[in-house]
């Protein structure tokens, strides 16, 4: 148990310091748009770019299924918080989208490594329960970018200065983190991950777990990306009120990951995922479809509340379905996939904001992310069946 413990702990830590890291764009997206004098179809390939980062971090999690999970996760850590020194220095749009573009790759991997990690060490009774403390540590990430930024707004490189404090935590995860003895004993040959993907159950799970990241980031990259623009430029919030929204949701959402977990252990994956998934589709649509201070508040916290609920759930849930050897490449797949979604619905609300307005171009945008839940009606329940090696 004490094993267990520490793997949860630093496993949790580097996913703070990547959700920590990613979130520093989102809250400081009025403050750039500004200094840069950018407009929402610059904003829109601004995240295009940023989505392509997904791409690199394929590579590295095969690596990771090939040399271990505690190397890649430790260095990949080193590697986002030193691109933020250079983020910190950008001097124009194209340079902080370069620097995010690298940041992103890592920010990637590191939340795929160090899920796989949780769960390969995790009794299968309770992996959704512990991967709800890696959702968790996302948040406490973003809350602390969401509560620093409101006191230097609009000065958004010092969070990307203190984003590289990070590195400190790279000797710790070197030293610290052991690997999954299941990771130990499964063949990891570069050759068998590649077999792996295409091996007859798996081929038809990663297929659809494609067409579904895709469809969902239609969406929800568009909506995660310009939440706090919308809050800006529609409800006419200013930096501290919308900080106050994104606390309000977070500590809803703190509650609500434990909750997702326990009902992903307790009833199964696929009936508690698939529910989550379609509802958090339908109320953060609605979020964008007014701009009434209320909606935007309750909206924010609802969303939060769902999706808070279901990333342990889908992600205890995906891991399960793919092979040890296989399974950190699977999540960067997926990642690759989510990363073409992001980038259509981007574009897509690019276009769209001149003719119908921001808001009404992300809600209808949330067609894709519903219709992407009821793909997951077609994958199997994993709960309390052992890893597939």
């Amino acid at each position: 148990m004490g094993g267990l413990r520490r793997v949860l702990t630093l496993a949790g830590l580097a996913v703070l310091l990547a959700s920590y890291d990613s979130s520093i764009l989102v809250l400081g997206l009025p403050g750039i748009a500004a200094e840069f004098h950018a407009q929402v179809p610059a904003l829109s390939d601004l995240g295009s770019v940023l989505a392509l980062g997904a791409l690199g971090a394929l590579p590295l999690a095969a690596l990771a299924d090939v040399a271990g999970r505690r190397r890649v996760l430790a260095g990949a850590v080193l590697a986002f918080s030193l691109i933020d020194l250079a983020s910190a220095l950008a001097p124009s749009l194209a340079w902080l989208a370069g620097t995010r573009l690298v940041g992103v790759c890592f920010e990637t991997v590191t939340a795929g490594v160090a899920t796989a990690l949780v769960v390969e060490v995790t009794p299968a009774r309770h992996r959704a329960l512990a991967v709800s403390g890696l959702t968790l540590a996302a948040g406490l990430g973003i809350g602390l970018t969401t509560l620093a930024y409101p006191q230097i707004a609009p000065h958004w490189r010092l969070l990307y200065w203190a984003g590289a404090a990070g590195a400190l935590a790279t000797p710790v995860l070197w030293t610290a983190l052991p690997e999954p003895a299941v990771w130990a004993r499964a063949a990891h040959a570069s050759g068998a991950v590649l077999r792996a993907m295409t091996e007859p159950p798996f081929r038809r799970r990663l297929s659809l777990l494609i067409a579904y990241s895709a469809l969902a980031a239609v969406f929800y990259e568009p909506a995660g990306l310009f939440v706090v623009l919308f809050g800006s430029r529609a409800v006419h919030m200013g930096p501290a009120q919308l900080s106050e929204v994104v606390v309000a949701a977070g500590l809803v959402g703190a509650v609500s990951f434990a909750a997702g977990g326990w009902l992903a252990d307790r009833y199964g994956r696929r009936s508690v995922g698939v529910a989550l998934s379609a509802v958090t589709a339908v109320v953060a649509g609605l979020t964008f479809a007014s701009a009434a201070a209320f909606v935007y508040w309750t909206g924010n916290i609802a969303w939060s509340a769902l999706a808070s609920a279901a990333a342990p759930v889908t992600g205890a849930w995906f891991a399960e379905l793919f092979p040890t050897r296989a399974r950190a490449t699977s999540e960067a797949v997926v990642a690759v996939s989510t990363a073409l979604g992001a980038i259509a619905g981007l574009q897509l609300v690019g276009a769209l904001d001149p003719r119908i307005g921001l808001g009404p171009a992300v809600a209808l945008a949330a067609v894709a992310a519903l219709g992407g839940a009821g793909l997951l009606l077609l994958l199997p329940e994993t709960k309390g069946l052992p890893l597939p090696e």
